[in-house]
């Protein structure tokens, strides 16, 4: 070896062993400056001669050029997916279902207690040491290669420590977003003008699947391993905290607050400290616990069920967080189709790892019927995905000699002053042109569902509304390229690009536009209905109200909402305006007129692999079946697709069919 490749080779070893330090040990032992000099030493030699460029080096974290597509990786042996307990109770049940196929070896050496992280499932394949492919859990067998964006993620090593690791080797485990990570980039994202993530899981599952690895290295994420895998399913150690030491030997990084615990009771106690004790504490979102028999030749015994669930582990799922702070005030927005929607501005408070200044009131009924009132003490409730709610106030906590006034109902629109009407239990404004809703109305209409246009974020609207160039959707197809160049963070190229995106949305069929203009009741699989049976903007407009509730699928208040739209006057000037611009009217033929899954309802869940979740639910429609959210014994299958999670439990749970992406395209006659 040249004295070049000998000091690259020198400052690799070195440098991978600060980053352990840094970022798994937290204990780092070399200053920063000090890996930078040696960092930037260790790029001249790369650039000098690019044959000491290796894959395990760490200036290959970085700087990989986007990819047009994601490759397919089988794993080694199948990610399978985890049965759910919700009690002491059912994890005694679960016990006794091994005992029965094992006998009392389940006991023997007890079990394994580990957190459950609340992120992305991937596998990363070593040979000789090196990461050469990382992949995404996929449907359990098959996954997306995402081996540059998971090069970026610091936590993740590019070279197994030590020299104890077989040649080939799979390790399993879950990338996640910290909780002050994920506050301080939403912070800079506001700074920016830009829309914040919603929450931590799925925003890491999203940056493993950008195609540019640049914008996953802008996401500060970390990795935790918890599993093994060898070629032709080998095993591997003889118990499961022997697994954990030794994938933390070869420096990857474990959860912490593992234990071994002698008994069942124990893993119950540990389940019960984590839950109401340790969980507030952790900078990372975990929904339970993985209880695992700790001895791996009683878990090859077990097996698992059809493949999918191993007998061996069970997830300990915990409750919804909740906690109580104070009701500091009733703040109201108003929505794109006029709806005066309450929310809580909230005294801070951690909950589910995350602090919560607001929380949703859905309605005044609901306010009124809780008898919410500013200054309450009340209880919030936070799990998972979920918007933080007001559960209701703490009675006691009220000050009865001097309680809070009751929340008044508004009886005028908080943006423009227009008078508002009642419909069921919810305020609108009278106003069809209030400036509260015209906002949220063009962020919609700009959205991927409706016409999809790229780079029309809620920032730029909102800009282009206080510039004067806009006032409703119409304006939109006027905008010039050399007055948007004029504004803040805007460029030629930007302006250019964003006008060319603007005009490629003239193509978007009637079904899309319907979606987009913000008619009361009229979500997407309505925009389909309606658009499949009258092909034209004209027809509709003309069709009587019993023609509209005539359609399959739609009903009274449907018909009564597109009839009302079409009868104001404002509204057909928009349309005339819209078709003046060369926006399309009609319904391609053909794209929405398939019968495959009539009568069919489908759930939709996870990542799918090459479709959107729009697009997913568009093939349904279009193929004249219903998408809802939620699972019951009425759904005809679930569409589960990467990262699937209590919706695919609650499917099996009901014997509901479950496919994959492939398998709806097949059915809609895309395959």
């Amino acid at each position: 070896m040249s004295d070049a490749g000998a000091r690259a080779a020198e400052l690799r070893s070195l440098l991978q062993r600060a980053a352990h330090e840094y970022y798994v040990l937290d204990r780092p032992s070399l200053p920063d400056a000090e890996y930078d000099r040696r960092f930037r030493e260790l790029q001249e030699l790369e650039r000098a001669d690019p044959a000491l460029r290796t894959a395990d080096s760490p200036t290959q974290r970085v700087g990989a050029a986007p990819a047009d597509a994601f490759a397919k990786h089988e794993h080694l042996v199948p990610m399978g997916s985890l049965a759910n307990a919700f009690d002491d109770a059912e994890v005694d049940a679960w016990r006794e279902r091994a005992i029965k196929v094992a006998g009392d070896v389940v006991d023997r050496d007890g079990y394994s207690a580990e957190l459950k992280i609340d992120g992305a499932a991937i596998s990363l394949t070593y040979r000789d040491g090196v990461l050469v492919t990382g992949a995404t859990r996929g449907n359990g067998r098959v996954g997306e290669v995402v081996t540059d964006n998971l090069r970026t993620i610091p936590t993740i090593p590019l070279r197994l420590m030590g020299s104890t690791h077989p040649r080939h080797v799979e390790v399993r485990g879950e990338v996640y977003f910290p909780f002050s990570a994920f506050e301080s980039l939403n912070a800079k994202r506001v700074a920016a003008g830009e829309p914040v993530f919603a929450n931590p899981r799925n925003s890491a599952a999203g940056s493993l699947r950008q195609l540019d690895p640049g914008v996953t290295a802008g996401r500060p994420l970390r990795f935790f391993g918890y599993a093994v895998a060898l070629p032709g399913d080998k095993p591997f150690a003889r118990t499961q905290t022997e697994l954990l030491d030794t994938l933390a030997a070869w420096g990857i990084p474990i959860a912490p607050h593992r234990r071994r615990c002698a008994t069942l009771a124990e893993a119950h106690a540990h389940a019960h400290h984590v839950e109401h004790e340790l969980r507030a504490q952790l900078d990372f979102g975990i929904d339970g616990l993985v209880i695992k028999v700790e001895a791996t030749a009683v878990q090859r015994e077990l097996g698992d069920v059809g493949g999918r669930e191993p007998r061996w582990a069970i997830a300990r799922k915990f409750a919804a967080d909740i906690a109580e702070t104070r009701l500091l005030a009733i703040h109201v927005n108003v929505g794109r189709t006029g709806k005066i929607n309450p929310y809580a501005e909230l005294e801070p408070v951690e909950v589910g790892g995350t602090t919560v200044r607001f929380a949703t009131l859905h309605n005044f009924d609901l306010i009124a019927e809780k008898d919410l009132r500013v200054g309450d003490i009340v209880m919030i409730k936070r799990a998972g995905d979920v918007i933080p709610q007001v559960i209701g106030p703490v009675p006691e906590k009220r000050d009865a000699a001097n309680p809070p006034p009751p929340t008044a109902i508004p009886r005028q629109c908080p943006a423009c002053g227009s008078a508002v009407r009642d419909e069921e239990k919810d305020l609108f404004c009278e106003n069809d042109f209030c400036e509260g809703q015209r906002l949220e109305a063009i962020v919609h209409f700009a959205s991927r569902g409706a016409m999809d246009i790229d780079g029309l974020n809620y920032a730029r609207i909102e800009q282009f509304l206080q510039a004067g160039l806009i006032s409703d959707v119409a304006d939109l197809f006027s905008l010039e390229r050399a007055r948007i160049a004029t504004l803040d963070r805007f460029a030629e190229k930007s302006a250019e690009s964003l006008v060319a995106a603007i005009a490629a949305s003239k193509q978007r069929p009637l079904s899309r536009l319907l979606f987009g203009l913000s008619i009361r009741h009229v979500g997407q699989e309505a925009a389909a209905a309606l658009a499949r049976r009258f092909g034209t903007m004209s027809a509709l407009a003309a069709a009587s109200r019993d023609e509209i509730e005539s359609v399959h699928g739609i009903g009274p208040a449907i018909a009564d909402s597109v009839t009302s739209w079409f009868g104001n006057e404002r509204m057909r000037a928009l349309v005339t305006r819209l078709e003046a611009a060369g926006v399309r009217m009609d319904e391609p033929v053909g794209a929405a007129t398939t019968t495959e899954l009539a009568g069919k309802t489908v759930v939709i869940t996870g990542t799918l692999a090459g479709l959107s979740r729009n697009d997913a639910k568009a093939l349904v429609v279009g193929a004249g079946g219903k998408v809802t959210d939620s699972v019951s014994k009425a759904t005809s299958f679930l569409v589960a697709g990467a990262e699937a999670g209590s919706k695919l439990d609650k499917a099996r749970a009901l014997g509901v069919e479950v496919i994959d992406e492939a398998e709806l395209l097949r059915r809609v006659g895309k395959a």
